[in-house]
């Protein structure tokens, strides 16, 4: 199964409490989930990769054998991609559970960096879960 994963955060602090989103859909663009959690007190750029590890991990656990990660951050997509070197210690370790999950689920990963604009659902749940404050 192919899953196309959207994922985004939102935070009011830098470092702050984070909050993450995933939505998946289908290689049809039918949604197949919507989910966001609190990270809690992570800087910008830690969040940024817990939320391609969570919207990784999360369509593996749905059986994707490939996935979509669509993502506005150019750090993210360009470190994961091999095109940039990743210089800190704290997201080399996220890099590395995240090619872990990879690797154990057999999965292929497409990279694929959209701008801000085109992930406009993304700022709008990582706002419903800061503004409620929980998770679903």
């Amino acid at each position: 199964m192919k899953l196309k994963v959207f994922t985004d955060w939102g935070s009011r602090g830098n470092p702050g409490n984070a909050w993450i989103w995933v939505y998946i859909t289908d290689e049809n663009w039918r949604e197949v989930e919507k989910r966001y959690k609190s990270l809690w007190t992570k800087t910008n750029n830690e969040a940024e990769y817990l939320w391609a590890y969570y919207g990784i991990k999360r369509a593996i656990e749905l059986w994707a054998k490939q996935i979509e990660l669509f993502m506005d951050s150019k750090l993210v997509i360009s470190q994961l991609s091999w095109e940039w070197k990743i210089k800190k210690d704290e997201l080399k370790k996220i890099y590395i559970d995240i090619i872990w999950e990879i690797w154990q689920a057999g999965v292929k990963v497409i990279y694929k960096w959209i701008r801000r604009e085109e992930n406009k659902e993304a700022d709008r749940l990582s706002n419903v879960a800061m503004d409620n404050n929980k998770q679903i």
